[in-house]
């Protein structure tokens, strides 16, 4: 998690600066070249500055939600944020591991699913037996939790 809050932070400096110190530096430079009506060089700065402040907006709001999550109500016996689970797909009798992640950290061809996912919502407060119907494009997929691991049980190890 606090790669996540740091990668955020990270990209929130850079943008902040663009944002203080090379924008204000490109409209003043365009503005310098005369009619701003027909002056594509300003429109550009201007738009990339709309952009840039939006971003920003974005990724602190992102932040300050990250900062909100109480490491002490994910669950210890259930699938939750941090979880590692294994489950048995029933239509393919194949076993799959997906770690249950933030979005940002999300990379499907690592296991690395959202908990905002379909599977990630479906796995949600599951338990070692449960069966769990994710909806799939197509129709539904039947899995059962056959292991899991939460990230208490990472900390605690």
């Amino acid at each position: 998690m606090e790669d996540v809050k740091k990668k955020l932070q990270d990209e929130i400096a850079r943008l902040d600066y663009e944002m203080r110190n090379e924008l204000p530096k490109e409209i003043l430079r365009a503005r310098e070249l005369g009619d701003l009506s027909e002056n594509a060089e300003y429109h550009a700065a201007k738009e990339r500055q709309g952009f840039v402040n939006a971003r920003l907006g974005q990724l602190k709001k992102r932040l300050g939600e990250l900062s909100m999550i109480d490491m002490s109500r994910i669950p210890r016996d259930r699938a939750g944020l941090g979880s590692t689970v294994v489950v048995l797909d029933l239509q393919k009798d194949e076993e799959m591991t997906y770690h249950l992640c933030t979005s940002e950290e999300a990379d499907v061809t690592k296991g690395m699913i959202s908990t905002s996912s379909p599977i990630g919502r479906g796995l949600l407060n599951k338990k070692v037996g449960d069966e769990v119907k994710i909806p799939i494009p197509g129709g539904v997929r039947d899995m059962e939790v056959l292991r899991l691991k939460t990230m208490h049980d990472d900390v605690e190890l």
